[in-house]
């Protein structure tokens, strides 16, 4: 039970929230319902019912009590006092009659009524009855709400009632909410028998409490402090993981001791321990890791019998745990480093030269991947020599095993302990500077690319006229790397740079490489015949020398601007012969990340949602989720918003976010998120978030050219989702008169500014329409060959002919996409119809599949756009407008019910129907109103209580 009140919002328990409300609603109809929210120490299971209790609706009776921990004796009926001194007070006058013969019964847990002795003659069973029967009372004036926190602490007597209760109760308005640290309950005693029947019997519904995914661990520090820092945040989730109480004590302070409060409320039961039992706890806290019975025998020196009898103390008091391979550790790393800080200096320090010593026996023994666990502890130990060493072997093999971030913890105790040891370079076989170009690669790869940057500089700093030719050009090269990923300026000139320092350099498979990344970085900023001379530089190189990766690189870069330029047939075989030299793994990785790009900017989306997707999967395995895996992210979700699977994307672009990639990836990823949003029609979030990260995206631009195309791309969509069209014409426009590079991202805007087109006309501004549509005809010509099934498309919309409109219906049907036009051309076939006084009946079938379609996809502006012409037409299509008829009694109840987002199960239990003919209802319900949705039923059916003329 927290008595401290929290600084933000409830995260993460959306779903947690709705099961208590529905045992509300099925309480409320007189069923029974009991729920125990279960959940380790600060998961938030008291918030969470604070949180449902401030929600009750008017009328229901919140009755709260407690379990109480006296130590080793709990306080027998804990929570009874309150709950029936609330339960007294509700009842008023009719107080005195509501506990029946047994109200002198009561004066045992209140002793305020009545004086004189206690009749206890009636015994347990007479308390039961008179408790059962005050508050069946109060159940028939209120619905109540009976909350019994901490049951883990509760004592015999408690669990007795409360099994009475639950049985005695059921059938009235009762809703009985328990809470329990389910991992405190011990196995054989009395609260953990009392669950179980009670679960068995179904007297009670368990409600889960889980720790915060590292999404909704963001979310609450930033609530609780504002924007936080990787690193820090990075911290925060380690140390945390993912417990909401220990977020809020440690959100505030993610380096540094422990706070006291928490430290405090740790230790409570391992001082509770027994001398020998908290000496294996202590010398279990000076591993991170889990430690095996071999070891920990070893350290703690105690026979066998004397160890078990320890260990069993320590996992009785669920403070470490067994795992299945026999190996021990803490249940919960913030109560190890509790007790690890609680040592002594001198006594910690002992303990973990010990650990160091026993694990480097085992590496003479012949044990591997123990060099992590010695640099720790030997940096514990105080030895730095012995901590440096390790820790740079450490980092070597966490980078040749793609673990980025781990190397690059690694990489920071090395050169934090380099100056320390006299013969660093001796030692370690290697000197600072290749330290610290390992150490920037790392960080790079870690996606700490601001501090990869640093590194790099200060690795730059340390050459002198010494250092050879060739690590200056890995330096500038490695920079260049850098700087692009922080999306800042000078990747070109750096690559100039080190291309220009290979005078001295005998290496022509690295002069292939830095051309390649000059040739990479040239083609994003839109200079393709810049580009196209560097790759074919280098792809000469790489045959000249027999270089397969250098071949498929260049390969890969003439095939993508070949394809901005027209090329597609050109495009096509030098990514034949990308793939042919793909025989490394970056190579691989280089040729799905353009080869995606390319199948969506062709129109092809299902082969390139296919094809990022193999190689995300190939990423994740390597660990490069970071770089690749993030841009092949960004290339899975373009197709899949095209396709209309917005849950997919959307699924994706959360766990992308999660991963916190490079600033300019994060570029790409948020203009995806602003498109899902407009796609949901969630237009104040989408202009909120475009206008968080303009600046972000406005730097990109100079930097990117896709970037430039996805800003107007956003600005386009944004005018015509929110009915601001002359945003959306100029967005186009801009587009269409700039004199920068133009590329393949020309043809999908282009398609949009159909629809705006088509929006224009529409809105009855023909004269603007035409000369739009005049500018998309003369700009589609140049880029026709790209996808030639589009141009039935576009020139459909521009002209509205009702003849274009039905072949390009087809064409929409026939092709992957994008599916949105598959409705925006049958309302436009609509629109056309009925502009011409055509078949109506032709019209309104048209309308209904184009609000079928929309309605499928979840299309926001679509489904309003049908809507609003359905209704100004007249047209009869019952997907599209309402029948007319006026809905039934019946109907309009379950409407109410859809209105408060019950479902069908739901609304059937409060009306005591069955669900189907629940569905039968709202079916009818949405024929009536001519709703294509729930959530479009639930507000006409507001707007019509807020406006009921």
């Amino acid at each position: 039970m927290s008595l401290v009140e929290p600084a933000a919002g409830m995260v993460g328990r959306d779903a947690e929230f709705e099961l208590l409300g529905a045992a509300l609603r099925r309480a409320s109809a007189g069923e029974s319902a009991g729920v125990l929210v279960a959940g380790e120490a600060g998961l938030g299971k008291s918030r969470l019912l604070r949180e449902f209790s401030e929600s009750l609706p008017e009328g229901v009776l919140l009755l709260s009590g407690w379990c109480l921990d006296y130590g080793s004796t709990p306080a027998p009926y804990g929570p009874l006092p309150a709950i029936l001194r609330g339960a007294l007070t509700a009842l008023g006058d009719a107080a005195a009659d509501a506990a029946g013969p047994g109200r002198q019964a009561l004066r045992v847990l209140l002793p305020e009524l009545g004086s004189g002795p206690v009749d206890r003659s009636a015994g347990p069973e007479g308390l039961r009855e008179a408790i059962a029967n005050v508050l069946e009372a109060a159940a028939e004036r209120h619905p109540l709400v009976i909350v019994v926190e901490d049951l883990h602490w509760a004592d015999d007597a408690t669990l007795s009632l409360l099994a009475f209760l639950l049985r005695a109760l059921a059938g009235h308005r009762v809703l009985f909410v328990l809470t329990c640290r389910v991992d405190e309950v011990r196995r054989g005693g009395p609260v953990r028998a009392f669950l179980v029947e009670s679960e068995r019997s179904r007297l009670l519904e368990r409600i889960e409490l889980r720790r915060l995914d590292a999404v909704q661990v963001r979310e609450l520090a930033e609530a609780l402090n504002g924007p936080i820092g990787d690193a820090s945040f990075a911290r925060l989730l380690e140390r945390s993981e993912g417990v909401p109480f220990f977020i809020e004590e440690l959100s505030c302070r993610t380096t540094g001791p422990l706070p006291d409060s928490l430290r405090d409320l740790l230790l409570v039961r391992f001082d509770a321990l027994g001398d020998d039992a908290r000496r294996v706890v202590r010398v279990l806290s000076a591993s991170e890791a889990e430690v095996d019975h071999g070891l920990l025998s070893e350290l703690v020196g105690f026979d066998d019998d004397r160890l078990d009898t320890s260990i069993r103390e320590a996992v009785g008091a669920a403070i470490i745990g067994v795992r299945a391979d026999e190996d021990y550790d803490f249940r919960h790393a913030l109560l190890r480093e509790a007790v690890h800080d609680d040592l002594l200096p001198g006594e910690r320090a002992r303990l973990h030269r010990s650990y160091a010593e026993a694990l480097e026996r085992r590496v003479a023994a012949g044990r591997s991947g123990l060099e992590a666990a010695l640099a720790f502890h030997w940096h514990q130990a105080h030895d730095a020599r012995r901590a440096l060493v390790a820790a740079i072997a450490a980092m070597d093999k966490a980078r040749n095993g793609f673990a980025f971030s781990t190397a690059a913890r690694l990489g920071e105790l090395a050169l934090e302990l380099w100056d320390q040891v006299p013969d660093a370079e001796a030692a370690t076989g290697t000197s600072h500077l290749a330290l610290l170009k390992s150490f920037g690669s790392t960080l790079r790869n870690a996606g700490f690319d601001e501090r990869a940057l640093a590194a790099v500089d200060l690795a730059l700093a340390e050459i002198d006229d010494d250092t050879p030719p060739i690590v200056r050009v890995k330096l500038l090269r490695d920079k260049s790397l850098y700087t692009q990923n922080a999306g800042r300026p000078g990747a070109v000139d750096l690559l100039r740079e080190s291309l220009a320092a290979m005078t001295d350099v005998d290496d022509e498979h690295l002069r292939a490489d830095l051309l390649n990344l000059l040739a990479g970085r040239l083609m994003v900023q839109g200079d393709l015949d810049g580009a196209l001379v560097s790759a074919q530089e280098a792809l000469e190189i790489g045959r000249r020398g027999g270089y397969d990766a250098p071949i498929s690189v260049a390969a890969n870069m003439i095939a993508s601007c070949l394809l901005h330029q027209g090329d597609l047939d050109g495009s096509a075989r030098f990514y034949g012969l990308a793939w042919e030299h793909a025989k490394e793994i970056r190579s691989q990785l280089h040729y799905w990340v353009n080869r995606s790009d390319t199948l969506s900017l062709l129109g092809r989306y299902r082969e390139a949602m296919r094809t990022a997707e193999a190689g995300i999967a190939h990423a994740r395995e390597l660990g490069l989720e970071r770089s690749s895996g993030s841009i092949l992210t960004e290339n899975m979700v373009q197709p899949l918003l095209e396709l209309g699977e917005v849950d997919h994307a959307e699924r994706l672009l959360s766990k992308d976010l999660t991963m916190r990639s490079f600033r300019i990836f994060r570029v790409y990823t948020t203009a995806s998120r602003i498109r899902t949003l407009i796609w949901r029609d969630r237009l104040d979030e989408a202009g909120a978030l475009f206008e968080e990260w303009r600046g972000a995206l406005g730097e990109a631009t100079t930097l990117e050219r896709q970037v430039w195309y996805s800003v107007v791309d956003v600005e386009m969509l944004l005018g015509l989702a929110s009915g601001r069209l002359a945003d959306a014409v100029a967005a186009l426009e801009r587009m269409l008169d700039d004199n920068g590079p133009r590329l393949a991202q020309d043809v999908r805007r282009l398609l949009d500014g159909a629809l705006i087109t088509a929006a224009l006309r529409a809105d009855g501004n023909a004269a603007e329409a035409q000369r739009l549509a005049d500018r998309i005809r003369a700009a589609w010509d140049a880029h026709e060959a790209v996808i030639p099934e589009w141009s039935v498309l576009i020139r459909a919309l521009l002209d509205g002919d009702a003849d274009a409109l039905r072949d390009a219906v087809a064409v929409a049907d026939r092709i992957d996409g994008p599916v949105l036009f598959r409705s925006a051309l049958r309302l436009e076939l609509a629109r056309a119809l009925v502009a011409s006084h055509g078949d109506r009946s032709e019209a309104a079938a048209a309308l209904s599949e184009a609000a079928a379609i929309a309605t499928k996809i979840g299309h926001g502006l679509l489904q309003r756009t049908v809507r609003g012409f359905a209704d100004a037409s007249r047209l009869g299509s019952p997907a599209a407008r309402g029948d007319g008829a006026e809905l039934t009694e019946r109907e309009r109840q379950v409407l109410s019910l859809v209105a408060e987002g019950l479902s069908n199960r739901q609304i059937a239990e409060c009306l005591f129907i069955s669900v189907k003919t629940v569905s039968v209802h709202v079916s009818a319900v949405l024929r009536k109103l001519g709703a294509t949705s729930r959530t479009e039923a639930a507000a006409r059916f507001r707007s019509r209580m807020s406006d009921p003329a």
